[in-house]
């Protein structure tokens, strides 16, 4: 039998075994000591194992955590993600992870930032003047959000504020959150909620949510042919909107919800835009049932909701905004950006988003949530496995974007000039280039490096020989991993916490940890202090 150890994060602080010991419950709190569910009862003990203190969850005496989510994983597991105060105020990267079983019984836990936290909550700058330094950032300005006073977690945490600009940068839209010091007005930080894809008809109508009707409507796309596709129906109106997918609706970028007269859609042309809505409409509730069947996640946000799409921006390019994914169109004006794995990509930035950790910041950071993209781009490819858009690691060969095919090649990002694998350069890379590594790990961990059946081999960084695991099993690891992501996250804690996935996920074999592991080490990602290990007896 395989023998596992595994002591990490709050366990290996309490000196413990996975199974953190926590302190007795009162008496007065019997009640809430039988939670009626299994997501109640790890609730309920990461509550307790963030009340405790231990490990990765210290705090010093003016700070706290809020829980503010809980995601069902595989494995009986769940995931609590915290978001830290000081003071009453916001730390922005200063979130946590808690992981326990349904039994109760606390797994583990990852927190972004351990510092202790000693500021004043006193700004000597005013936050008009704030408001102004971030105005500046861009020379586009729509909106200026009121400046909110925060403390910008680190080595040496600091009170500032935080204001969001909505506007364009020169070749761009951006949605760009400034933080500004509140001691000397100089910038700290800039991140952006803009998520490009690439570094480079019916008239719409106002939705109609009275006395509407489940409908199933067909779609004329460009890239997979005729689909079914799931419709609302009002009266005689029907419209892109998924009756039973919150959230999910599709329409012209400006403009509202298609609708029209009869359940029929799109006429097959790339250049159609209302045709550009059924790949995306189809595409985002393909990849929501992937997400049910072969994650276990309730929707793109984790808690049954999705956002909506708009076609036709007028952009070689699509993009995620934090709230709604926007599709432009191939340099040649002759095929919109909808095809599935563009789509999924763009749906899976807010994959990224809404589980544990936010967006984040920074290159490496960036260049995680660019290839988690990818990754859920291709795993819809692969669930849907449509004979007119075949399975494939390839990103966005179908739009051909600006006419050289793929802009991104998982097997062997080098194709395009971007890494194979990992070093210490990542995080000074552009973010889309950066998604090289782990797009590379995540083929070689489905795949392998010489898979066979007409899949393309895949070079390794240290000339090793990997054996894939299959893209399902892939997929599980993978996306367990992420629910341990906090606003830190980088390709070494994503190593760790795949590897912690794939003991979780497969408790009788050392198959999938292994691959997991060896792929990691094909892409130069190094071993991690506290990853777990999987011998056999």
């Amino acid at each position: 039998m395989p023998h596992r150890g595994i002591t990490t994060g709050l366990a290996a602080a309490a000196g413990l075994a996975m199974t953190l010991a926590l302190p007795a419950i009162p008496a007065s709190a019997a009640s809430e000591a039988q939670p009626a569910s299994p997501d109640a009862a790890a609730a309920h003990a990461a509550d307790q194992a963030v009340a405790s203190g231990l490990g990765a969850l210290s705090r010093g005496p003016a700070e706290a955590f809020r829980r503010v989510g809980l995601t069902a994983g595989d494995a009986g597991l769940f995931y609590s993600a915290y978001e830290r105060t000081y003071q009453g105020l916001r730390v922005v990267g200063g979130d946590a992870v808690v992981v326990a079983d349904g039994a109760g019984n606390v797994r583990g836990a990852s927190a972004a930032e351990t510092a202790p936290i000693a500021v004043g909550t006193q700004a000597a700058l005013d936050a008009a003047k704030a408001a102004s330094t971030a105005r500046a950032q861009l020379p586009t300005v729509d909106s200026v959000s009121a400046p909110e006073k925060v403390v910008l977690a680190g080595t040496n945490p600091k009170l500032a504020y935080e204001v969001v600009v909505s506007g364009r940068t020169a070749t761009a839209p951006s949605r760009l959150h400034v933080f500004v010091d509140a001691a000397t007005g100089a910038i700290l930080d800039q991140r952006d909620d803009i998520k490009t894809f690439s570094s480079g008809a019916k008239s719409p109508a106002a939705p109609n949510q009275q006395n509407t009707a489940n409908a199933a409507g067909t779609g004329n796309s460009y890239y997979v042919g005729t689909v079914s596709l799931d419709t609302t129906q009002s009266g005689s109106t029907y419209s892109m909107r998924d009756p039973g997918r919150p959230g999910i609706s599709c329409g012209r970028e400006g403009g509202s919800v298609y609708s029209g007269p009869d359940n029929t859609w799109g006429n097959g042309s790339g250049t159609n835009l209302e045709t550009g809505c059924v790949d995306a409409l189809f595409s985002v509730q393909t990849e929501w049932k992937m997400l049910k069947d072969w994650l276990g996640r309730n929707g793109i946000n984790g808690s049954g909701r999705g956002f909506p799409a708009s076609v036709g921006l007028n952009d070689v390019n699509a993009y995620w905004d934090g709230s709604s994914t926007h599709f432009g169109h191939s340099q040649d004006n002759r095929r919109q950006a909808t095809s599935m794995d563009v789509v999924g990509h763009e749906f899976g930035h807010g994959i990224f988003q809404t589980t544990p950790g936010g967006a984040g910041s920074g290159n490496e950071n960036g260049g995680l949530n660019e290839s988690t993209g990818d990754i859920f781009g291709a795993m819809t490819e692969a669930y849907a496995n449509n004979a007119k858009d075949r399975p494939d690691y390839e990103v966005g060969e179908g739009v051909n974007l600006v006419g050289q095919g793929p802009i991104r090649y998982m097997y062997n990002p080098s194709k395009v000039g971007d890494p194979n694998c990992y070093s210490s350069s990542i995080p000074r890379t552009e973010v889309h280039a950066a998604a090289g590594p782990q797009n590379h790990w995540f083929y070689l961990l489905a795949e392998g490096s010489n898979p066979g059946g007409g899949k393309p081999s895949s070079p390794t960084c240290n000339n090793s020989s990997v054996t894939g695991v299959g893209i399902q099993k892939a997929a599980k690891i993978f996306y367990n991993g992420l629910l341990k992501k906090t606003s830190s996250w980088n390709h070494r804690a994503a190593r760790k916490a795949t590897l912690e996935a794939a003991i979780a996920l497969y408790p009788g074999s050392c198959t999938e940890f292994n691959a997991t592991k060896a792929a990691w080490n094909a892409v130069s990602v190094p071993a991690v202090s506290g990853e777990p290990t999987c011998t056999t007896r």
